[in-house]
């Protein structure tokens, strides 16, 4: 099974239910003048279409057609996109760019993607990242090391006279699985500001 199939799959099985924004990308976005948002790894685009519904004009991006043909054709300003990462990544500046749980059982340069993500970040702009801190039973990477938002910033290297951190820390949330089971986890999260270039 390749990265595609295994996304593919996971976005069929998921719940017809209306997709949910994540509770960080909301509460990091909430106060946010709309702009432009890149969303890496959209899944099923509960985090596209809240910014959309605020007024952002959102980019889309997903491994999964599956995922990617549950917003196409919503109506709302949102390009979706089929992109996979590791291989593109998609053009334009972006006044938000968010890489929400970016993780993969499959070989991905993560912190080259989220190198290129920094640099399609308008100055004034905001990289939001949130990982996980912790694996909620139901997760397929159970033996994952999870770095903190500061180890990420420091993988990223960026310049620290254009970048400033803006946010970084762990917090619990209560999650629910795709069975309903619900579990307390973790999330790291990093929010960085582009100063300038």
């Amino acid at each position: 099974m390749n990265a595609t199939e295994f996304w593919d799959g996971l976005h069929e099985r998921r719940s017809a239910g209306p997709p949910k924004v994540n509770t960080r990308l909301a509460e990091i976005a909430g106060p946010l003048t709309p702009g432009t948002a890149l969303d890496l790894g959209c899944g099923g685009g509960g985090d596209a279409l809240w910014l959309a519904a605020r007024g952002w004009r959102v980019t889309a991006v997903d491994i999964s057609g599956a995922a990617v043909r549950s917003l196409q054709g919503r109506g709302e300003p949102i390009k979706a996109l089929r992109v996979d990462l590791a291989e593109d990544f998609p053009g334009g500046t972006f006044d938000l760019v968010s890489a929400l749980y970016f993780h993969t059982p499959f070989a991905l340069d993560r912190v080259r993607v989220l190198r290129t993500a920094a640099n399609a970040v308008k100055p004034g702009g905001r990289l939001v990242i949130v990982d996980h801190g912790s694996a909620a039973p139901w997760s397929w990477d159970q033996d994952a090391r999870y770095p903190t938002p500061l180890e990420v910033a420091a993988e990223l290297a960026l310049d620290r006279t254009e970048w400033s951190i803006d946010r970084a820390d762990a917090a619990e949330r209560r999650a629910t699985g795709p069975s309903g089971q619900t579990a307390t986890v973790v999330d790291h999260i990093l929010v960085l500001g582009r100063t300038g270039r």
